[in-house]
């Protein structure tokens, strides 16, 4: 067998393996991914506005320290 051959079979035996794998794959329904999405949105607004609180702060301790 030559070597193109033996790489078409190992690619296709490849690409077989990936759609077998994929087909154990329990994806998630639309609610579950609303729910998540949302709580990542939710969550990630949460994160940067308490970010956001601590920089100001931050910022204005070193004004006080430094001055202007």
């Amino acid at each position: 067998m030559s070597d193109a051959a033996e790489a078409t079979k190992k690619k296709e035996s490849f690409f077989a393996g990936v759609k077998k794998e994929f087909k154990k794959i329990v994806w998630p329904d639309k609610v579950t991914v609303a729910k998540e999405s949302a709580a990542v949105v939710v969550i990630s607004v949460i994160l940067g506005a308490i970010i956001a609180l601590v920089d100001w702060a931050i910022k204005l301790g070193l004004v006080g320290i430094l001055g202007k």
